[in-house]
């Protein structure tokens, strides 16, 4: 599988000792440079940087679209930018995304989304997290990871995650 991550969900499952789901889950997850430079650069000293720093399963790969980050820039965030047109450019098999309006940008244009939540909930269903939903929730919370009872009740619905569908 293919799979490109924002920043976003690197960050939170980095504040919640959770990044290891991602590397128990996928091979490799694929970052633009911008990505990188959110987490390890600029965020040095912070949730994730130093472990993505390390990581040899995260490829970061640079993107050189300018026009097309711009335009996508002026309705959100350069790293969700760059990791909607990666994913598009590499025929991602899967987009890790939280925010809303880059996942609704990623979904109209065909791309299979999920966020660190539905992952977390995927790691609890296949006994990787000794935690309930409600603990991460409240966790997130206490971490000052935004996320909001829409996106809980969503996620707590699903069964389990359907990564064709994801």
């Amino acid at each position: 599988m293919i799979i490109v991550s924002d920043s976003g969900p690197l960050i939170a499952l980095s504040k919640l000792n959770l990044l290891f789901i991602l590397q128990e889950f996928f091979e490799e997850i694929v970052i633009p440079k911008e990505v990188w430079r959110e987490v390890v650069e600029r965020g040095k000293g912070k949730a994730g940087s130093e472990v993505i720093e390390k990581a040899r399963w995260i490829k970061v790969q640079e993107l050189g679209e300018e026009l097309s980050i711009g335009v996508l820039c002026m309705e959100i965030e350069r790293g969700e930018a760059e990791a909607i047109i990666l994913a598009e450019r590499i025929n991602a098999d899967m987009l890790i995304l939280d925010e809303k309006i880059p996942r609704e940008i990623a979904g109209a244009i065909g791309l299979k989304v999920v966020g660190s939540l539905a992952l977390i909930h995927e790691g609890i269903e296949r006994g990787l997290i000794n935690q309930t939903l409600e603990e991460v929730t409240k966790k997130m919370r206490e971490r000052k990871i935004w996320i909001s009872d829409e996106i809980i009740e969503k996620v707590r619905s699903r069964a389990r995650l359907d990564w064709s569908e994801a």
